[in-house]
């Protein structure tokens, strides 16, 4: 009888001790697995958008090399990036809450049907045409002699449904169509031309320095919107035409190697460093000059850009002592584009020392620091 209530009296607390234990790992494990859900849509969820802040401000004069060129530089000419981040719901709830961080949708920054990886490749081509644009129009200032190459057709974008989606990639470098060798994006239209759709079309291309030929077979071209013409038919692809600017002596040659920075703003800045290495004298006179602003003609005219109120943090944190900023403009449908004011507001907002300038042309540049003092 003892030994039974004995028995009885163990069985009863084994009992007892287990289920606490077991009750307890299972909220901990529980709450292991809420805590990973919450780490996994706070930190590794995307969202449709982007977020931009402030990049860097970048010395130019290592990305720019030129035989002959000067070396009297003493002071400092800096192109100025944005930075855009993935946003996820965290990245997103402090930006919403900082004021020097922006939220826009991808839908605005990506063009229709656009993928990320043909974005990414249009700003690197988009920044290649504009370095051939700041060679020119520093060619032109310093009175140097120069001729364009035309250097075949890169593919942008590639359209669905159409064979060149299946054979080609953003980036290929297209060299013929029919045995005709393409220069410009005109020869691959006039070598389509007359074609119908369902005719097939040989297309010699070069991906990654390896050269390749595809029959892709010709469908009709999406309609453009209030367009009255027929449609035509096209292989599906976004041409761009590739271009070199050369010098006709070569010491002369200008070379540009800006890494990962993409896109067309940085024309200006490129455009001043080229012309300081090719004259004798230092447009700089010891001075760190930060700015903006693509180029839009050989005769150096600045266009507006996007996102000045982040460049100009990053010119300021590299203490930069002048900005130049390019003008406000209107455009054609009304709407304003006010990169300067913009520029100096945020530079009042954040109180900077720096003097903001106000630039139209590569010569409203040159004469500003033509009346600097030297340091």
């Amino acid at each position: 009888m003892d030994d039974q209530e004995d028995n009885s009296v163990r069985t009863w607390s084994n009992d007892s001790y287990r289920h606490p234990r077991t009750s307890s790992t299972r909220r901990y494990l529980v709450s292991v697995l809420v805590g990973v859900v919450i780490i996994y849509l706070l930190f590794f969820v995307r969202l449709p958008f982007f977020i931009f802040m402030p990049g860097t401000a970048e010395e130019i004069r290592p990305m720019v090399s030129i035989p002959a060129g000067s070396n009297t530089e003493k002071g400092t000419l800096m192109l100025t990036t944005v930075r855009v981040a993935d946003a996820n719901v965290m990245s997103y709830l402090i930006a919403a809450l900082h004021p020097y961080e922006e939220i826009q949708p991808q839908s605005t920054i990506f063009q229709n049907g656009e993928s990320e990886q043909e974005y990414s490749q249009r700003q690197e081509f988009v920044m290649l045409t504009s370095q051939a644009s700041a060679i020119q129009a520093a060619y032109t200032k310093a009175k140097i002699p120069y001729h364009i190459n035309h250097e075949g057709v890169m593919v942008l974008q590639t359209l669905p449904g159409l064979s060149g989606e299946k054979a080609l990639k953003t980036g290929d470098v297209l060299l013929k169509a029919a045995d005709k060798d393409i220069k410009e994006a005109q020869d691959l239209l006039d070598a389509i031309k007359g074609k119908q759709a369902g005719e097939s079309i040989d297309i010699t291309f070069k991906r990654n320095q390896i050269e390749q030929t595809e029959t892709l077979m010709l469908g009709l071209l999406p309609k453009q919107e209030g367009s009255t013409q027929e449609q035509r038919a096209g292989i599906g692809v976004v041409p761009a035409d590739m271009q070199a600017v050369k010098a006709d002596n070569e010491q002369q040659q200008v070379t540009i190697k800006a890494g990962e920075i993409g896109g067309p703003s940085a024309g200006l800045m490129f455009s001043l460093e080229i012309y300081n290495q090719l004259v004798p004298e230092d447009i700089t006179k010891g001075h760190r000059i930060a700015g903006t602003g693509t180029i839009e003609t050989v005769d150096g005219v600045v266009g507006p850009i996007g996102g000045i109120e982040h460049k100009i943090i990053a010119a300021d944190k590299e203490g930069a002592e002048y900005f130049f900023a390019p003008k406000d403009v209107t455009l054609s449908n009304g709407s304003k584009i006010e990169n300067y004011s913009d520029a100096v507001k945020r530079a009042k907002q954040i109180k900077s020392k720096m003097k903001i300038v106000e630039i139209g042309t590569m010569d409203d540049a040159l004469r500003f620091l033509e009346g600097l003092p030297a340091k």
